[in-house]
């Protein structure tokens, strides 16, 4: 049982703590977070969901997850990418890079972005087998394409067009900054 903290519609600890599925059914307010890994070439890494995943199954997306009860959102986003790939990210490279609060018909959360920049290859990742199925190195170009085309095989295919254009901006200008252009 995944039990997370619920906060108000400012983002604020309410004192409540919720199992993660019964505060999504009640539609309480939440935290969630979720990062880029950019490599040495400006390439993006994204996961494969596993088809035994309850949300978004066989989907590509962004490493991430919930806010657990008690933890940061920097520990929270340390943790997952330390269970879902293996990787650990030094606490000097947590940059805040985006903040969004997401009201849906389902859910109601507010998402904190990261962008991390890695030197790895995709065979240094390890992967935990319950989550991920499979990592891959994406372009920007390629990202944008497959929400272009409504990629259903993509999570962010559903994304808000002003969101994911804001992320995307984002990882334009970190790549620049990668590349030296």
């Amino acid at each position: 049982m995944e039990l997370i903290d619920i906060v108000d519609e400012n983002d604020k600890l309410t004192g409540k703590v919720e199992e993660r599925w019964s505060a999504v059914e009640k539609k309480l307010w939440c935290r969630i977070v979720f990062c880029w890994l950019m490599n040495e070439k400006g390439e993006i890494l994204l996961q494969k969901r596993t088809p035994t995943k309850k949300k978004n199954p066989n989907k590509w997306g962004k490493t991430g997850g919930q806010v657990s009860a008690g933890e940061t959102v920097e520990e929270a986003i340390c943790r997952e990418v330390k269970e879902e790939i293996g990787i650990e990210i030094p606490n000097e490279e947590i940059e805040h890079a985006e903040f969004i609060k997401h009201k849906l018909e389902k859910n109601k959360c507010f998402m904190y972005s990261y962008v991390f920049t890695v030197d790895k290859k995709i065979e240094d990742y390890t992967l935990q087998k319950e989550e991920v199925a499979q990592v891959k190195y994406f372009t920007i170009e390629e990202i944008e394409q497959a929400k272009k085309d409504n990629d259903t095989n993509f999570i962010f295919s559903k994304t808000d067009e002003n969101i994911f254009n804001k992320e995307i901006s984002m990882l334009k200008h970190k790549r620049s900054e990668i590349l030296g252009k």
